[in-house]
């Protein structure tokens, strides 16, 4: 099984080479306004235990993320008890995805 965790660096490369990730955004709207990754699909927290069998894929690899990286800690958590074997949360989230990655994305 995939670690918990994948860095943000991980994330790019993997983007970079064409693989297909879902990067699931599981901040609240105003937070997504704010800053966001090209492409993230946008699902709050609080409704993916409502959204998730409709929109996210099982079988599809999934890299979860949020402003720090503790929500998604947790969604990846629960999406896995749910039977989502290939999800991972970006560690350090938007944030450090911002400092390592995309300077462009706001920081907040």
């Amino acid at each position: 099984m995939l670690p918990y965790e994948i860095t943000v660096s991980e994330v790019k490369t993997r983007l970079d080479r064409g693989d297909s990730l879902v990067l699931l955004d599981v901040r609240e709207p105003w937070e997504t306004a704010t800053s966001s990754i090209a492409g993230a699909l946008c699902i709050p927290m609080g409704e993916l235990p409502a959204r998730a069998n409709n929109e996210l894929d099982p079988d599809s690899e999934i890299v979860v993320f949020c402003h720090l990286g503790m929500r998604s800690l947790n969604v990846t958590a629960w999406l896995r008890e749910q039977g989502y074997d290939h999800v991972q949360s970006m560690a350090g989230g938007i944030d450090r995805w911002t400092r390592e990655i995309d300077p462009k994305v706001p920081l907040y």
